[in-house]
């Protein structure tokens, strides 16, 4: 099984990119958001969930282990495949999908096209105790993440944008509104 790829970036399509390694380009499935990261660098480097099927064999990549320790786990979940783990994994950080697990909220999940309310309530029942809680401190700032990115996505703003903008949200900024306009500054530029 391949577990991590490093190399060039050869082609970003709808869905997936290929990474050239040593001659050979793998189609490598990611998420929007993903794909917005690494659009711009010539030579990446992703961690790999292989995903064998009877007919067919499929890559799918992340950047940190933290969002493919949280794609497997959703995959163990009987209804949801890598499609919809890839769709929770766009719409919300692996800190905001650990804290919406931990509190039983299943409104983060919902928002995925083919995951309905009776799948995320399963995968919360199923994968609460697998998750190791949160610090406090994560919490809150996984809590102010989401609405800041919901804020700005519901200004018509694309995921990928919206969570960009909010890295620029000077760390000592606590009040909501603050940090969305602190995001809409780093927008314009």
């Amino acid at each position: 099984m391949i577990g991590k790829l490093k190399g060039e970036l050869d082609q970003i399509t709808n869905g997936y990119a290929i990474i050239s390694v040593g001659g050979i380009g793998y189609r490598v499935y990611m998420s929007d958001v993903n794909m917005g990261r690494i659009a711009k660098q010539q030579e990446v480097e992703l961690f790999i969930h292989t995903h064998v099927r009877e007919d067919q064999i499929s890559l799918y990549g992340f950047q940190s282990q933290d969002e493919l320790g949280i794609f497997e786990m959703l995959l163990s979940i009987s209804g949801i495949g890598p499609k919809a783990a890839l769709g929770i994994l766009a719409i919300a950080s692996p800190a905001t999908i650990k804290n919406a697990i931990v509190e039983g909220d299943s409104s983060i999940l919902t928002r995925v096209s083919g995951v309905g309310k009776k799948t995320a309530e399963r995968v919360i029942l199923e994968l609460k105790n697998k998750i190791d809680e949160l610090p406090m401190g994560e919490k809150k700032e996984a809590r102010a993440d989401q609405e800041v990115v919901e804020a700005l996505m519901a200004m018509g703003y694309s995921t990928f944008e919206a969570r960009e903008a909010y890295k620029a949200v000077p760390k000592d900024v606590e009040d909501i509104s603050e940090k969305i306009k602190h995001a809409l500054k780093a927008m314009r530029k």
